[in-house]
């Protein structure tokens, strides 16, 4: 124990001098770079150390035993654990709390090397960020202490409780209810898909509260953190997805379940705008989540391409497969800009809603097309679960599905691109 305490003081060191410490420092007392030297793509040390260890840890400790968590679906605690260890997860709990502190831009470039091992263990991971991030930005002192504090001092899960059967993309749509009575709110409804739904040790909770079905979003919704063995919770079965198996996916039914007003972040009413507001800031993670499976179907099909042989020579050099991987690394390289240049925006304290929907739709789509083509590179042996790829196919598809559809992240570029002309 005494080791690994060692361990994330050098890393919480390590973020206590670097680039950005803290996620709401103003622009002006970020350092890229040298001073005055404006737009800059190198990393700091410190950066660079993250990533390294993050590296290290996946390419280590996670890519051996990825493909047996696929096939069991069992959900990845011992590196869960080995994660919290090395101060590779819950990296956006503020230093006040006992967390590391890191801005986005450093979160991210963590994300990508853990989703190069496994989507599915990196998505068990980022889950956790997700359902912090509403106590982080509308949580007061108290609040954040008491359920941020806590994850600091042991390996601990938390969930993002939004979806429901009938309202994925259409949050307005939540039938969700919870009525104040004295003191405390009584909670009802289903919640659907919930990511560590059954190992979080608290939830974020999004409710109506306002009964007037006419009411605004901005107005109806309230949020709210539930202790995850309140009475009348019921935790479903885990569901068998598609990819990303080792993933805990639930759904939740709450049944007059009672919480405290103390638990309500902000005030009534101000639910739908934290519940969006979260996603600014996890989108850009999710994004470089994608473009950790793209570089890793990228890096497997180029390494197949040099071994395999057709008409008497490595497939690589016939031109046909050459510009395929061509057009992999492009595409791998452009959505990891994207991604930076929307981590880079939240850190400098901007609002990045525009960047982080682009990140999130042009990596999730690149992610699909990237492992699909890893796929036709290794041909039959592709399809075929001896080798890695299939996983990466199946994994990708739900970068184009949650934390908001590759349809719903157009909407929002569209949306925000015209509204430029309309100011």
């Amino acid at each position: 124990m005494a080791a690994l305490r060692a361990t994330r003081q050098m890393l919480q060191t390590i973020a206590g001098h670097g680039w950005r410490s803290h996620s709401s420092k103003p622009a002006q007392n970020l350092h890229v770079g040298k001073p005055g030297a404006g737009f800059s793509f190198e990393l700091t040390d410190e950066q660079k150390e993250f990533q390294a260890t993050a590296r290290k840890f996946a390419v280590e400790e996670i890519i051996p035993v990825a493909a047996q968590y696929d096939r069991t679906g069992e959900y990845p605690v011992p590196l869960i654990k080995r994660a919290w260890e090395l101060g590779l997860m819950n990296s956006h709990i503020p230093e006040s709390c006992g967390g590391l502190g890191l801005g986005s831009f450093e979160a991210c470039l963590i994300t990508e090397e853990l989703a190069y091992g496994c989507t599915g263990v990196q998505t068990a991971i980022e889950a956790n960020s997700l359902g912090q991030m509403p106590v982080i930005i509308a949580g007061n002192e108290h609040q954040q202490k008491k359920y941020l504090g806590r994850m600091t001092e042991e390996p601990m899960m938390c969930a993002y409780c939004v979806t429901e059967p009938g309202a994925g993309s259409d949050v307005a749509g939540i039938k969700t209810k919870a009525e104040k009575k004295g003191d405390e709110y009584v909670i009802n409804g289903q919640k659907m898909w919930i990511t560590n739904g059954g190992k979080a040790n608290w939830y974020f909770l999004l409710a109506r509260t306002n009964p007037d079905p006419k009411a605004p979003a901005s107005k109806a919704f309230t949020g709210f953190i539930v202790e995850a063995d309140s009475p009348g919770i019921q935790i479903g079965r885990k569901e068998m997805n598609m990819g990303q198996r080792c993933s805990d996916t639930r759904g939740i039914v709450f049944e007059d379940v009672r919480v405290p007003k103390e638990n309500v972040l902000i005030a009534e009413g101000a639910g739908f705008k934290i519940a969006m507001g979260a996603f600014d800031k996890t989108r850009p993670p999710v994004a470089a989540g994608a473009v950790g499976l793209a570089k890793r179907a990228l890096d497997e099909a180029t390494r197949y391409a040099l071994e395999r042989k057709t008409f008497g020579k490595p497939i690589v050099e016939h031109q046909a497969v050459s510009f395929l991987l061509a057009e992999m690394a492009m595409k791998v390289e452009l959505a990891r800009m994207a991604y930076q240049r929307a981590a880079w925006e939240v850190d400098a304290g901007r609002r990045n809603t525009y960047y982080a929907s682009i990140a999130k739709a042009f990596a999730g789509d690149i992610a699909n097309q990237v492992a699909a083509d890893a796929v036709q590179i290794f041909g039959g042996n592709g399809f075929n679960t001896e080798y890695p790829v299939e996983k990466l196919m199946r994994d990708a598809k739900i970068y184009q599905i949650y934390e908001g559809t590759a349809q719903i992240q157009r909407m929002i570029i569209a949306r925000e691109h015209v509204g430029k002309f309309k100011a």
